[in-house]
């Protein structure tokens, strides 16, 4: 594994990060919009997939960065279940939903592979 020095550097946190911007996008119209409860979920969840990797990047110990990747992995399997909500509620079809729900597996892969890799060095 490559040195990582900031927590951009992360693939787990660049493709978190491109799964928030593109439910960002698809929240932006639609049905989606008036439906703030689930989108502020949806979005709310998104977002701490990067900010705990961020935060645990900043912490002391891999210890602490593998507590706050849990926390990120737990965050990407809410929206894995908010995607059914929208999906059953039809704000998109079944394609953009196993869009989504790819993305997440694989942000979730990434963070458990991180999570092993932190743990055993």
């Amino acid at each position: 594994m490559s040195k990582i020095n900031r927590f951009e550097d992360i693939l787990a946190w660049q493709k978190a990060r491109e799964l928030t911007s593109d439910l960002y996008k698809v929240m932006e119209c639609g049905k989606f919009q008036k439906d703030f409860t689930l989108k502020n979920q949806m979005l709310g969840a998104a977002l701490s997939i990067m900010l705990n990797i961020a935060e645990g990047f900043g912490r002391r110990t891999n210890k602490e960065f593998v507590n706050f990747l849990g926390y990120a992995h737990g965050s990407t399997a809410e929206v894995q279940s908010a995607l059914y909500v929208a999906l059953d509620q039809k704000y998109y079809d079944l394609d953009k939903f196993n869009s989504f729900y790819e993305k997440c597996d694989e942000v979730s892969k990434l963070i458990m592979g991180f999570m092993k890799y932190l743990e055993n060095n």
